[in-house]
């Protein structure tokens, strides 16, 4: 093992109420790899804990309480291609209609929940587009600022998490099981963007959705790939 990290999810990042929001947990373990990673989670990330991040080569993997809890590998392959976006009016049309508003898994989300408060929550709330597709308008506020003033890293690949649950179009609960980001560039703090979400395919259990998020320009700053899996019954 060439060396161990502590990292540590605090509870304000959950996505249910006793675990990280996966998208977040994905764009912390991104943040201290040397290249984009698929991480695939094989256990909810504990909130408040001490996580150890073990590096052996370009493989890292999470540890909690002897527990393998996540491991990420280099990105194999391309990332889907990104569509063209909504304008932010037209993302905030389809905000309204977000089917979490009338009843959620996870109402207290960090990325997703109806019940945070923006300064706390990110509050993406993507509703149906068009052509099957979701979308969400979205301004980050100042509590997600790195040093330099843009949006951090982690909180860009939190953002591209639950629109992808929403694009499966699936009512059922649903677990992310791999996720893969790649950020281009971070956005500026209280810059209005736009978040898109759309599926790829299914197969048996496993939905697989890309997500996308745009500047105030429209210009493409990140996307996604995800991996849903429904838990067996």
């Amino acid at each position: 093992m060439d060396d161990v990290e502590v990292i540590t999810v605090a509870s304000r990042f959950r996505g249910p109420d006793r675990s990280a929001n996966g998208g977040y947990f994905a764009g912390l373990v991104s943040a201290r790899s040397s290249a984009p990673i698929t991480l695939r989670l094989l256990a909810p990330p504990p909130l408040d804990e001490p996580l150890l991040l073990q590096r052996d080569g370009s493989a890292l993997r999470v540890v909690y309480d002897d527990t393998v809890i996540a491991e990420a590998r280099a990105i194999d392959g391309g990332l889907p291609a990104a569509p063209v976006p909504p304008h932010y009016e037209a993302a905030l049309e389809a905000s309204r209609h977000y089917a979490g508003f009338h009843g959620a898994a996870y109402p207290h989300c960090f990325v997703c929940g109806a019940l945070r408060e923006r300064g706390d929550g990110l509050r993406i709330f993507a509703g149906p587009w068009r052509d099957g597709m979701v979308a969400a308008p979205w301004v980050p506020d100042a509590s997600l600022a790195a040093d330099d003033g843009k949006v951090a890293a982690e909180f860009m690949s939190a953002a591209l998490d639950c629109p992808g649950y929403f694009a499966t179009q699936l009512d059922l609960p649903l677990l992310l099981g791999e996720f893969t980001v790649h950020i281009d560039r971070r956005v500026h703090i209280d810059e209005p963007c736009v978040v898109v979400g759309w599926r790829l395919g299914s197969s048996g259990r496993k939905h697989v959705v890309g997500t996308a998020l745009y500047d105030e320009d429209g210009e493409l700053c990140a996307r996604a790939r995800g991996l849903w899996i429904e838990p067996r019954s």
